[in-house]
């Protein structure tokens, strides 16, 4: 399996999930008024006061700090034939809002991105963003494969495995992800009658032509294949 569809994988499965369900999480002190039902396009008003609030902290992360996440975000999810790189899709800023959001992933994330400076600079003299792009990929295949990684960049491995999920988990959501996982969500079919093979099994045929439909009725399938069944009893 190569590297986008794991990542699909990971974005639509149970790793990605959790982020999702805790990102909708309200502040304990945010009183939910169970009367109110007007709601503005899918955000409910106190969604929409906390989104406001976040957004009124500022950025969380450094020019510098956007800057290495820009790079590692499209080395996680590059650009291909099929859509553009996660950076291309708004990935840094998705990453920027949710630990505001959650900041739980603050101290990780922030923690993370200075362990990938040190351990550059240790080894090439200078920071990730200064680093060549065969350099910055050695860097990253240390930490990429936890099951290969030693005890001592074990740090490097958690900080990327969270960066990993959050880039999966924003780009996947977007429109541009959304496309690339060839989701089409419900479309209309056409529902030209019973099958032939189950009418052949079960001895009916149709007495009229049945007009095809753009929209099939469950319930009126089961309701006309019935009445085919018992017609043919009688």
């Amino acid at each position: 399996m190569d590297r986008r569809k794991s990542l699909k994988l990971l974005a639509t499965g149970a790793v990605a999930s959790p982020l999702l369900l805790d990102s909708c999480k309200t502040p304990t002190e945010s009183k939910i008024d169970s009367t109110a039902t007007d709601f503005n396009l899918d955000r409910s008003p106190d969604e929409l006061l906390l989104e406001k609030k976040i957004i009124e902290q500022g950025n969380f992360f450094s020019a510098h700090e956007m800057k290495t996440l820009t790079l590692l975000v499209d080395i996680i999810i590059p650009a291909d034939d099929v859509s553009e790189s996660a950076s291309k899709a708004g990935v840094p800023a998705f990453l920027d809002f949710i630990v505001r959001d959650m900041p739980s992933h603050q101290i990780p994330m922030r923690g993370g991105l200075r362990w990938l400076d040190m351990q550059c600079m240790k080894i090439f003299n200078h920071s990730f963003i200064d680093a060549t792009p065969s350099e910055q990929l050695s860097i990253v295949d240390q930490i990429a494969y936890p099951e290969k990684a030693p005890q001592s960049l074990q740090q490097g491995v958690s900080f990327f495995t969270l960066l990993r999920n959050l880039t999966a988990t924003g780009f996947y959501t977007t429109a541009m992800g959304v496309k690339d996982l060839g989701y089409a969500g419900n479309q209309p079919n056409q529902w030209n009658g019973v099958p032939e093979e189950v009418l052949i099994m079960y001895g009916i045929a149709y007495t009229v032509p049945v007009v095809p439909s753009t929209h099939v009725n469950i319930s009126f399938l089961v309701l006309q294949l019935m009445m085919l069944i018992s017609w043919r009893a009688v």
